[in-house]
């Protein structure tokens, strides 16, 4: 079934709701959290302001290949929803277009209890976390992606042994949906295929290497609250290979990939969240706790490339 064109120059949340019913059938967050209608999650802690060390990783992540230690993780397209619990939880069509990996249950009321027990599209079947990102759009048509990928590694130079696994009920944001200026390639780049150059605006990608979309998550936790008013003060990036006292806790960096079907020219090309520069995405973890440490433990730990869900036997 194809994805109905929009209009342009009509307002994307009234335009795409034809599409996101097609989408339901084939198959960011807002981000900021400042508009009077965005309610804070349960469970947040108090905004701390200022407290947020530095805006990015000390440098850009050389890509998924590599002698790195990490685990991955592959997710199937779930399904899309005007919807965000983690900036607008509770409210129904609050948010811009996202498109949901992961966890199959995902909408506005979704809680860590819905999650875990939820199914998912993960190859990893005890990885019931949601991942979502800005849809996609070219000439007001819905871009269906091919997967995404869950790279988890310890941050730039943090020593992989102090890192500890995420609390369940975790929520990160990672990105600007609002962003006017390029953000750093650091957080947010685009790239083709597996390679691992990394630019700030789409590249045109040759045949058979399709368009991604690469967001990368803090790595230091405040050790405390799994969300706060603002959705990203209780996180923050490592710096030097260490994480600032206010927020000493190290977790796993995820570096959240979505691919789309999409090659050669952009033109035509935007995110539901604004222009290309918008780019997002959130994390809500609900992965089995015993998983996800033995995980942090059989690969971070002991400094192992892993592969995709290497947790299927035990060490």
């Amino acid at each position: 079934m194809s994805v109905p064109r929009i209009a342009p120059h009509v307002r994307p949340r009234t335009a795409w709701v034809a599409v996101l019913a097609t989408a339901a059938l084939i198959g960011a967050c807002s981000g900021d959290g400042s508009g009077d209608d965005a309610a804070v999650a349960p469970n947040a802690g108090s905004d701390s302001s200022g407290v947020v060390a530095n805006a990015a990783p000390d440098r850009v992540l050389s890509g998924p290949q590599g002698a790195v230690a990490q685990f991955v993780v592959e997710c199937d397209f779930s399904h899309a929803a005007f919807d965000d619990p983690i900036v607008h939880p509770g409210v129904e069509g609050a948010s811009h277009l996202h498109v949901f990996f992961g966890n199959v249950t995902t909408d506005a009321h979704t809680t860590v209890e819905d999650l875990v027990a939820g199914d998912t599209t993960c190859d990893q079947h005890l990885d019931r976390a949601s991942y979502w990102a800005p849809a996609l759009i070219r000439d007001g048509v819905v871009q269906t992606p091919v997967k995404s990928v869950a790279y988890y590694r310890a941050g730039p130079d943090v020593v992989p042994t102090t890192v500890e696994p995420y609390p369940l009920g975790l929520r990160m944001i990672a990105g600007n949906s609002e962003a006017t200026e390029e953000q750093s390639t650091a957080v947010v780049a685009w790239a083709c295929g597996a390679g691992s150059l990394r630019e700030p605006t789409p590249p045109e990608c040759p045949d058979q290497r399709n368009l991604r979309l690469l967001v990368t998550f803090p790595d230091c936790w405040n050790g405390t609250d799994l969300d706060s008013i603002d959705h990203v003060s209780h996180v923050t990036y490592s710096h030097a290979g260490a994480c600032p006292d206010s927020h000493a806790v190290a977790i796993p960096q995820l570096q959240f990939s979505v691919e789309y079907p999409v090659t050669g020219s952009i033109d035509g090309l935007e995110l539901s969240s604004g222009g290309l520069g918008t780019g997002h995405a959130d994390f809500y973890n609900a992965w089995d706790p015993d998983r996800l440490a033995r995980e942090v433990r059989n690969c971070l730990h002991r400094d192992v490339v892993c592969g995709v869900a290497s947790g299927r036997t035990d060490g």
